[in-house]
């Protein structure tokens, strides 16, 4: 999974608070539930997916490009509105956005579990990812708005503590749902959820809205900047089927360099852009903001291909699946509080050095294994390492973001870093797709050349290699047939995954070089 969306970044959204703290004391340890309980069902639906990602190929008989949309339209609206959803919360109100995204997101989740079609869930997945991000700012926003400063801190700490935890447990309680009753309920389980914190937001929160509400919402920001994107996740996904030269894949990336470029032509020229590009002039900014673009990178990459490796080729369950990566979660969250020390006693710089690149070391060693191995020897230690590293750089980045502007544009760094974060996985997928498919194809044409196999049984097999690892046994095949196709469908998906994990190394050494050449250099001039 990807930390960001466990991470202390998420505040950043917030644009202005209120000075009264309208709410009671009393009230606050509701206020902080309806906080948690909301940020978690978004954060397990960025994660509890990839490990539904299996039985959706299956019952949908869906490519592999399909199951990427699956995950790639909720990141996208998520990742591109984040902002512009919290402006909306600061002028609106925010618990008038927040619920109008908290209802949102429980519709879409409602019309994940019954959708007919691979085509539905993706753009009821669409619909979830804007519901999160209108919701998401202002779960932070009511912390900020109803805890006094010399107690805010250790609300947003507790925040971040059991979030991180629901995350962890997402996979895991996603997984034993899909095991046991069906994909469709890893959805379904979000309407309760959600009808609570609708009922916790009416009785407990206070209406809050920022100091800057009068000025006007950057909706051509965020226009172009969910079509630039979404051309370009789609030019590059579709080109591992249709070529680069095909129509369709050459103009979405011509589309999305127009609107990536007007996107940054209205940053320079709107009175509250959704992205102050004139915040960049600070080296540390910029250079945690290509740390985080890198890093998370390879994280939401690697991690997108981890659980189909696990399920489809590994032979595991969803539960167990879903539970293979608690060791990563676990040891984030006890080392959290150690972590955030190491910028007290050495600076930010080396942490951030370090930390990705035994991070590195974690995506090398979970290259190694082959299949049929057992999993605490095989992905065990490489979990463990991957977790250590990012526990060693997560503090110190949120730390160096949230310090580089100085405290008037804490909020605003902060809430930039995170949709970075989030843009760089929903990157990461569409990239890492065009490797593991160029790889998958590549060696499954070598493996079944030298297989003894009838030429219709070897076509269908062909036929299916958008699939990946989902291709289906033809049901004339032999059963000897069958154990050699299966063996060269995983070895093929394994040899295609250990060039993303490898691919997913070099991004997180390269996020460590950055560190080097960029973290330590104060605030420039980007706060004046």
């Amino acid at each position: 999974m990807s930390l960001s969306t466990a991470s202390p970044c998420d505040e950043g959204v917030i644009q202005g608070t209120s000075a009264d703290f309208p709410c009671s004391p009393s009230a606050r340890p509701w206020i902080l539930l309806t906080a948690i309980l909301a940020s978690s069902m978004v954060f397990i639906d960025g994660t509890v997916v990839n490990v539904a990602l299996p039985a959706l190929q299956h019952e949908f008989n869906a490519t592999a490009a399909n199951a990427q949309w699956v995950i790639e339209s909720y990141a996208l609206f998520l990742a591109a509105l984040l902002l512009v959803g919290g402006s909306a919360g600061d002028r609106f109100g925010r618990r008038r956005v927040f619920a109008v995204g908290v209802g949102l997101f429980a519709i879409a989740s409602a019309c994940c579990g019954m959708v007919g079609s691979i085509e539905q869930l993706i753009y009821a997945r669409a619909v979830q990812g804007v519901g999160g991000a209108l919701l998401v700012p202002g779960s932070l926003a009511f912390i900020s708005a109803s805890f006094p400063e010399n107690i805010r801190g250790k609300a947003i700490g507790t925040w971040s503590g059991y979030t991180a935890i629901t995350a962890a447990l997402g996979p895991v309680i996603g997984g034993f749902l899909i095991e046991h009753l069906s994909w469709r309920y890893a959805f379904w389980i979000n309407v309760p959820f959600a009808l609570i914190v609708l009922f916790l937001t009416f009785r407990y929160v206070p209406e809050s809205r920022g100091t800057y509400r009068s000025v006007r919402l950057d909706w051509p920001g965020a226009a172009l900047i969910s079509v630039g994107l979404g051309c370009l996740v789609s030019g590059l996904i579709e080109s591992s089927s249709a070529g680069w030269s095909d129509a369709g894949v050459a103009g979405a990336l011509a589309l999305a360099v127009v609107a990536l470029a007007g996107f940054i032509f209205v940053e320079m020229r709107h009175p509250s852009p959704m992205l102050p590009l004139h915040l960049f002039r600070s080296r540390d900014f910029s250079g945690a903001n290509l740390l985080t673009l890198l890093l998370y990178a390879a994280l939401g990459g690697g991690m997108f291909f981890f659980p189909l490796n696990l399920i489809q080729v590994q032979g595991y369950s969803a539960a167990a699946a879903g539970a293979a990566l608690l060791p990563f979660i676990l040891t984030m969250f006890v080392l959290s509080r150690w972590a955030g020390g190491l910028v007290d006693r050495y600076g930010a710089k080396r942490p951030l050095v370090t930390g990705p690149a035994i991070a590195a070391l974690g995506f090398v060693l979970l290259a190694v294994p082959g299949i049929g191995k057992s999993y605490w020897t095989s992905f065990f230690p490489a979990v463990l390492v991957l977790g250590f590293g990012m526990a060693v750089s997560v503090a110190p980045l949120t730390t160096t973001v949230m310090n580089a502007l100085g405290t008037s544009l804490a909020g605003v760094a902060s809430g930039i870093n995170n949709a970075i974060s989030r843009m760089a996985a929903l990157l990461a997928i569409a990239v890492l797709g065009i490797v593991m498919s160029q790889a998958f194809n590549r060696e499954l044409a070598r493996r079944t050349n030298e297989l003894t196999v009838s030429p219709s049984v070897l076509r269908q097999v062909v036929s299916q290699r958008s699939k990946l690892a989902a291709i289906e046994l033809p049901a004339e095949a032999t059963e000897s047939e069958k154990t050699a196709i299966k063996a060269a469908i995983g070895n093929s998906f394994v040899y295609g995954f250990r060039w993303v994990m490898l691919l997913a190394a070099l991004l997180a050494l390269a996020s460590s070089f950055s560190a080097w050449l960029m973290i330590g250099s104060g605030r420039d001039e980007s706060s004046k």
